[in-house]
């Protein structure tokens, strides 16, 4: 690990210490949900990013089917590998926050079908890449299914409007928080959106060394 690296590593950290104290310390308790109600400060800021690692899928997939640069494909790749991580989190911590207000783990309410739909089109795309036969094929269909997938975003981020639904309407821009509260929801934030690109700079890293050894490789066999 290099010097930038490890520095980069280090003010992760720190902001994910602050993080932690300003939502278990400093932010106060809500009233009616009690202490559950803190997953509130990791369940929002991951499905928010996850939404921006699938919008980077979708802006990479356009320019690689354009362009025809296996950049593009990488940064795609690498986003929705990460993406399907961060839905997944979230897909994890909403049973838990509901268990104990609505009484279920899951509920096939319009915004949770919606997310399950979502983390199913990208958990495809990975499919996709893995058993195409030719690297190019699974790079064009991939792109395909990332560009389509994206659709389902703007519905899971209207649901609660467009449906009646049991998930908690916008309150964050409502005013409906508290300011200690808004403060914890958005240094959590700033600290995920954090994580999330120091994870795509070095997933990106590794997959162009991976494909600069393919073609070393290529080259190799060109001249044996």
């Amino acid at each position: 690990m290099t010097r930038n690296s490890t520095l980069w590593a280090m003010l992760g950290f720190v902001l994910m210490a602050i993080s932690l104290f300003m939502v278990f310390v400093y932010a106060p308790m809500e009233r009616e949900m009690g202490v559950i109600q803190r997953i509130f400060y990791f369940h929002v800021p991951l499905a928010w990013v996850s939404f921006l690692a699938f919008f980077i899928v979708f802006v990479g997939s356009i320019l690689y089917l354009w362009k025809k640069e296996t950049r593009w494909d990488i940064l795609a790749h690498s986003a929705a590998e990460i993406g399907v991580v961060f839905t997944t989190l979230v897909l994890i911590t909403g049973p838990l926050w509901a268990r104990p207000i609505w009484g279920a783990w899951w509920v096939w309410d319009a915004r949770l079908t919606t997310e399950l739909v979502l983390w199913f089109i990208y958990v495809g795309y990975l499919m996709v890449r893995s058993f195409a036969s030719h690297p190019a094929q699974a790079a064009r269909l991939a792109a395909v299914v990332g560009i389509v997938g994206f659709v389902d975003v703007p519905i899971i981020a209207l649901a609660i409007v467009l449906w009646r639904t049991q998930h908690p309407g916008p309150l964050v821009w409502s005013g409906g928080l508290a300011p200690p509260m808004f403060l914890t929801l958005m240094v959590s934030l700033v600290t995920v959106t954090y994580l999330f690109f120091l994870m795509m700079a070095q997933r990106v890293a590794v997959s162009s060394m991976e494909e600069d050894i393919e073609k070393l490789k290529e080259s190799i066999r060109g001249y044996s």
